[in-house]
């Protein structure tokens, strides 16, 4: 007979997804305070449009490259001390902004903000490996993953109300505000699994399908040696694609409606926000896929895969329809439903970190793959950028996002084959190259 949680666990399992979503939320407002007061802050601190787009840049740079040790201090530290501190960076970097006189003090503050929000995703995942059992993360994974659609889908409405009530710098400060009460609930209210006092049935219940030993802290040899299989690779390049997408999207929709369909300025502020919904629903449905697979008897990595991958090339399919139609309709209704499968994509993928690595690694690796995506980011609005300002037109830079999308997905499907062992005595390539044959 399978094993259940008991009503105590089922509690934990709902209040930590509720403080993960939360933060998930205020994490994507926060990112987006910058964009949203765009044009007052170039006129304010007197920046050129470039000066403006390297700005825009800090924080996804600042925020990739935070990946590799925040994976590290989640899996070491637990969920508990690394989500309270990261959300405390975070929200001393937001308030910073809203003090700052200065184009280098502007980017100090977004750096800031980049390091502070690094581990939040990794910690989610090691929360999804920690709190529920195997045949329910895919499911965790999608919901607390919904809170990135969501937050983009909220941050416009909500900081267009504080800015033009309060001013730019008083938005900045108030949501930083936010964050800071956040962070003392979350300290005050979330465990971690070793600081409650489970019963041999619940650790049983949580701990099902992991390996023994699953819960000593990672070492750094531990975290090293993750380079060297294909299924960190695989993860890492899948990730790539799935992020340049968002990014694609998330930087310059509200310019492509405005340039390529001659939306107006309420109009796109009206149709911008419907594919970001669409990206809710598909961060959900991403995860309950995953489960609905194993459940079904698909064995644990395949159940990520096939998702993944699928949404994957469906959203490059979508995506060269977009950039091709003259209707404006069928246009929104492709970016609607490319941004719905970047988001099943994204949910499948962070599901991956929860199974591909050892119980002790599964920070480490979810910041990994955090780390090529957040490269993937970082690149696409520079990339869309120079395209659209050499042709006039947005067509080649949704192909070019359609491409990477595929050789993403390509990359996914090939070289993630099993789950990464805990111990390799042969060495993790040759063992995992062994265990392919």
């Amino acid at each position: 007979m399978a094993l259940a949680a008991t009503p105590r666990v089922r509690r934990i399992q709902t209040i930590s997804l509720a403080l993960l979503v939360t933060a998930g939320v205020v994490n994507y407002v926060d990112r987006a305070t910058l964009a949203v007061a765009n044009p007052l802050i170039r006129e304010d601190l007197g920046l050129s449009i470039p000066e403006m787009g390297l700005l825009l840049s800090a924080f996804l740079w600042a925020y990739a490259f935070a990946q590799l040790p925040a994976g590290v201090l989640a899996d070491r530290f637990g969920p508990r001390l690394t989500l309270t501190l990261g959300l405390t960076c975070w929200s001393f970097g937001q308030m910073l902004g809203g003090a700052v006189t200065s184009f280098w003090q502007f980017v100090s503050a977004r750096i800031v903000l980049g390091i502070g929000e690094a581990p939040h995703f990794p910690t989610c995942a090691r929360v999804s490996r920690d709190w529920f059992n195997i045949r329910q993360r895919g499911t965790a994974t999608g919901i607390w993953n919904c809170a990135s659609s969501l937050g983009t889908f909220l941050a416009l409405p909500l900081l267009t109300f504080l800015m033009v009530s309060f001013g730019w710098r008083a938005m900045f400060v108030i949501m930083g505000a936010v964050g800071l009460v956040l962070a003392a609930i979350v300290y005050g209210v979330f465990r971690n699994p070793r600081e409650t006092d489970l019963t041999p049935g619940e650790r049983a219940f949580l701990e099902e399908g992991d390996a023994p030993n699953a819960s000593r802290p990672v070492t750094w040899s531990a975290w090293r040696r993750l380079f060297g299989f294909r299924t960190s690779w695989g993860m890492i390049v899948g990730y790539f694609g799935c992020i340049y997408m968002t990014w694609l999207y998330t930087a310059w929709l509200p310019s492509y409606l405005e340039i390529e369909r001659h939306f107006t300025l309420q109009k796109t502020g009206l149709v911008g926000s419907i594919p970001f919904a669409f990206g809710v629903l598909g961060g959900i449905l991403g995860g309950r896929v995953v489960d609905m697979l194993v459940r079904r008897g698909v064995d644990p990595i395949r159940s990520r895969k096939i998702p993944m991958v699928g949404s994957l090339v469906a959203t490059a399919a979508c995506t060269v329809v977009a950039a091709l139609t003259p209707s404006d309709t069928l246009a929104i209704a492709c970016i609607s439903a490319s941004l719905f499968l970047v988001y099943v994509s994204s949910s499948s993928a962070w599901a991956m970190a929860s199974v591909a690595a050892p119980a002790s690694c599964t920070a480490s690796l979810g910041a990994m793959q955090n780390f090529g995506g957040y490269i993937g980011g970082a690149l696409a609005p520079t990339v869309t950028g120079f395209i659209v300002g050499g042709t006039g037109h947005f067509s080649m830079a949704f192909i070019t996002g359609a491409v990477i999308a595929l050789v993403a997905a390509l990359g996914y499907w090939t070289l993630i084959r099993d789950p990464i062992a805990d111990e390799a005595p042969e060495g993790p390539v040759v063992g995992q190259l062994r265990a392919a044959r």
